[in-house]
């Protein structure tokens, strides 16, 4: 799947967003509770959503389901002044009800509607990003690309800033350790 330099970018941000948010200082699991506390702060996170969407989008995490594949691999192939409006969009995203709750608020803000389009785009990438790892086997989406090579590169990054965070005190996680 080819992704504009603009998604390659948060794609990483958004997926150190939702790592921060999974486990508390004594590795316990608080996704949902620090999720459910995201979602309460919607309103007055939205400022945040110009310059920080990813910090905002994790509101939504696990709020869609993606009808077309294509579309959504077309869409994280744009640049941001190129992303289609969020009535268009629609078509091809699910919002569960809680998610189209925050979705009427975000779209009061005159950023709403891009914010939308680029939260569907950042839970599209973590999901297919979780499906490829629970299969263990590389989706094939008809695209001849280097999508092996970037695997080993994410992976490569990843152990990198592991590397680079326990030189900071901070205990390592390796994502890929199963692997």
């Amino acid at each position: 799947m080819r992704l504009s330099t603009f998604f390659e970018d948060l794609k990483s941000a958004y997926e150190a967003e939702l790592d921060d948010l999974m486990t508390d200082s004594a590795g316990h699991d608080v996704l949902a509770k620090r999720l459910q506390a995201k979602r309460g702060q919607l309103p007055q996170l939205l400022p945040m959503i110009e310059c920080n969407p990813e910090m905002v989008a994790v509101a939504f995490h696990g709020g869609m389901r993606f009808l077309s594949s294509a579309v959504m691999r077309d869409v994280v192939a744009q640049e941001p002044e190129d992303l289609p409006s969020w009535s268009t969009l629609l078509d091809s995203v699910e919002l569960a009800p809680w998610a189209e709750t925050l979705a009427g608020i975000a779209l009061d803000d005159p950023n709403g509607e891009r914010f939308m389009v680029v939260t569907a785009c950042l839970e599209y990438l973590q999901g297919t990003a979780d499906r490829s790892s629970e299969s263990g086997d590389r989706q094939d989406d008809g695209e001849d690309d280097a999508e092996g090579s970037d695997d080993q590169l994410d992976r490569d990054l990843d152990e990198a800033g592991a590397d680079w965070l326990s030189e900071q005190g901070f205990d390592r996680k390796d994502r890929f350790a199963g692997d």
